[in-house]
């Protein structure tokens, strides 16, 4: 198997519904995504695919999200705009573009991060 990965980054700004702390307040991350694409071979170039494609796919998704408040965003609105949730929303969202995607990690900070894979 062979595994090509790459990463996008965003703002936002968010609160969490239901919490009892500091994020149940507005506030905002500088946002950091992964996404992985798996393939059991390779095509007639040798790639699993395009990092172009792929950076590209990534960045227009990541564009809606760009500077927006989350809770606004119509998935968001039911939706609590947790990590864990940001990264199942991207990659529900990516896997109709992208054949073999794998995973979407998302970074809230440095070392706090969540991902969502099948």
């Amino acid at each position: 198997m062979y595994t090509i990965k790459v990463e996008g980054h965003f703002s936002s700004a968010h609160n969490l519904r239901g919490y009892k702390g500091k994020c149940e307040s507005l506030h905002g991350h500088n946002w950091k995504v992964e996404v992985a694409v798996t393939a059991a071979g390779l095509d007639s170039c040798g790639m699993v695919m395009d990092f172009k494609t792929l950076k590209q796919e990534l960045e227009g998704l990541l564009a809606e999200l760009d500077h927006k408040y989350l809770n606004e965003v119509p998935y968001f609105k039911e939706v609590n705009p947790t990590s864990e949730n940001i990264a199942g929303y991207i990659y529900a969202s990516l896997k109709k573009r992208v054949a073999g995607l794998s995973s979407v990690r998302v970074w809230e900070s440095e070392n706090s991060s969540a991902t969502y894979y099948e």
